[in-house]
């Protein structure tokens, strides 16, 4: 760990980031209680989480209940009614006044979530732009009739770098990829995040070991189970929209209810499909040289986060934390000069 804390609060947003079931929230509580303390107007929380954002959707996105919060205020939570589907660029737009309010307060912000998306839109450059209903519906006509696979094959002549990105069975992402297209004329991938922060900003990244990690997710689930998930997507399923319904943990359930599986098979499907959530979430953020990857599991792990924010605080020069810089894994948490050594999940 380095020397004395630095004085103050940081100046800079702090993110924390990385799979499911890593402690993510527990983390961001924690430093949000700690950081307070420095701050005039404490800290607060803003959520990236695409799915806490629905309203209800509580027991099967691990959403923290109101009484566990530690009276510390959250932003991002139950924003969406479930039929509705969230949007990344009406997120971007309200997430980041959430920011600047917080600021304006004096206060902290501390960003928690595993949608990688979300968390880029927040933090990053990020242009979106707009939608185009005959566009859309015309491209989704042709997705019924000629079939997903004509229309990721010309998005592979447009724009071979989004298709290769997107893959072939993703039949939303690929009509959005070619409506972009043709509404903007640029490619696809022009419009993706630069790593670029658009306010300074510091993210921690949480790892563990697959095993721990899978030991975890299959917990999780139990908990979730445990806790009432079937009753939750009960009271749910008749106003659950295309994306909501589509959420881990709720897909599989509706597929139970439906008959197209045993509750059992849905709940061994549910703990399937958080780990390979997990996996692509470690991906996505995995090639983010900015986040700093600390161990999930360390018995100190807020202070070994503090440690790193304390280092950002201390150099906020080109190439440092603040600009973007800030990147490789921390070692357990032994501070800024620690070797670089990059963490995975199958580490």
């Amino acid at each position: 760990m380095s020397g004395s804390r630095a004085a103050g609060p940081p100046p800079f947003v702090v993110a924390v980031v990385g799979p499911t079931a890593t402690g993510k929230s527990d983390l961001a509580l924690d430093l949000a209680e700690r950081l307070g303390h420095d701050a005039p107007g404490g800290a607060e929380i803003v959520n990236a989480d695409a799915f806490q954002l629905y309203r209800g959707m509580d027991v099967g996105t691990a959403k923290v209940p109101v009484d566990e919060r530690r009276g510390i205020v959250h932003h991002q939570l139950d924003v969406v009614d479930p039929e509705d589907d969230a949007s990344v660029a009406r997120y971007q737009e309200d997430a980041r006044a959430d920011l600047d309010a917080i600021a304006s307060r004096g206060a902290v912000a501390v960003v928690v979530g595993g949608s990688g998306l979300y968390v880029r839109a927040l933090l990053d450059v990020m242009d979106f732009p707009g939608t185009d209903a005959a566009v859309r519906a015309a491209l989704e006509e042709r997705a019924e009739r000629e079939g997903r696979l004509a229309l990721h094959a010309e998005l592979a002549r447009l724009d071979p770098q989004a298709a290769d990105a997107i893959g072939p069975h993703n039949t939303r992402r690929i009509v959005r990829a070619l409506e972009v297209v043709e509404i903007t004329g640029r490619p696809y991938t022009a419009n993706l995040p630069r790593q670029e922060y658009v306010r300074p900003a510091v993210q921690l990244g949480l790892d563990c070991d697959r095993e721990v990690l899978d030991a975890r997710v299959a917990g999780r689930v139990a908990r979730m189970w445990d806790g009432g998930l079937l009753a939750e997507v009960e009271r749910l399923a008749p106003r659950l929209g295309r994306t909501a319904s589509r959420a881990v943990g709720y897909a599989e359930v509706l597929d139970a209810f439906a008959g197209r599986c045993t509750p059992d098979q849905a709940r061994e499907a549910i703990v399937a499909n958080t780990r390979r959530l997990a996996r692509k979430q470690m991906g996505w953020f995995g090639r983010d040289p900015r986040v700093t990857w600390l161990d999930a599991q360390a018995p100190d792990l807020a202070d070994r986060a503090l440690a790193v924010l304390d280092d950002a605080r201390r150099a906020p020069v080109p190439g440092g934390p603040l600009a973007g810089a800030h990147g490789g894994a921390s070692d357990g948490g032994h501070g800024a000069d620690a070797a670089p050594v990059r963490r995975s999940l199958g580490s």
